[in-house]
């Protein structure tokens, strides 16, 4: 991440943090691996779980952000604090996202070890959870940048498809994701500690920088969308409930002005 700060300045634009939040779980899970030297089929499946979704979502969001400017969360605080955002930003942001890569990542640090239980009905029964993850916040992420390439749709709720489950299927699948990666680490040695990972990363996904957030901006800048979250479950998949609010279908747009990027995956 200290890399990362260097590079930032260099760039005036601090929301490289973003693209390279999940590269840093790829450089920390072949570190771990070489550092171990573990080699069981566990210790891979670990590896290459991590891999797949780190890279997936740094070339997400290095194809949608990058040319676009930095941010509009680091532009304020750039505009707050002037010259002292360079020291701000080291601590609040890449060192904070640091400390929490490192407690997130647990589960992949601490399964790299050698262990008689190999790749079991546990490391598979987790590689299921993983998966089923990877495709809500893969599949979730294409729906909303295909929605949004279309200029039919602008200023319109996404609300079909995976979004018409949940208002944040990225974000649920990207949970997933991880209590999948905490289940075969926890085979792999990791033990109960394995499980601090998922649930901190589920809380920053939900409570602090996640879903509860883009709400609350969204509610306030996006006609339509507080009937959205009146129909739509906010994190875990579920059934439409109908009978309440009007749909945002493309026969009924909700125009509005475009907004600043409230979040790297945000509607």
């Amino acid at each position: 991440m200290l890399a990362t700060w260097s590079v930032s300045l260099l760039r005036r634009d601090a929301s490289i943090v973003d693209i390279v939040w999940g590269l840093g779980f790829v450089l920390v899970a072949w570190a771990a691996k070489f550092v171990s030297g573990a080699s069981g089929a566990g210790n891979w499946l670990l590896l290459v779980m991590v891999t797949v979704w780190g890279l997936r979502l740094a070339g997400y969001l290095a194809k949608r952000n990058l040319g676009k400017g930095e941010d509009f969360r680091y532009r304020a605080m750039r505009r707050k604090h002037g010259e002292r955002f360079a020291i701000v930003s080291l601590y609040t942001v890449f060192g904070l996202q640091g400390a929490l890569m490192f407690i997130v990542s647990l589960p992949v640090t601490l399964g790299q070890r050698e262990t008689d239980s190999g790749a079991g009905f546990i490391a598979l029964l987790g590689f299921i959870v993983w998966a089923i993850g990877l495709y809500f916040e893969a599949v979730g992420d294409a729906q909303l940048a295909k929605f949004k390439r279309d200029p039919r749709n602008e200023g319109q709720i996404m609300d079909r498809g995976l979004w018409a489950l949940t208002r944040h299927p990225n974000y649920f699948g990207d949970s997933l994701v991880w209590w999948g990666l905490a289940i075969v680490g926890a085979s792999q040695g990791a033990g109960l500690w394995a499980f601090l990972g998922a649930l901190v990363m589920t809380v920053l996904l939900v409570r602090v920088s996640g879903a509860a957030m883009l709400d609350r901006l969204l509610a306030k800048r996006k006609p339509g969308y507080a009937e959205y979250m009146e129909r739509t479950s906010g994190f875990i998949p579920l059934p439409k409930r109908s009978g309440r609010v009007r749909s945002a279908r493309p026969d009924q747009p909700m125009r509005q002005r475009r907004p600043d990027r409230e979040s790297p995956r945000a509607q």
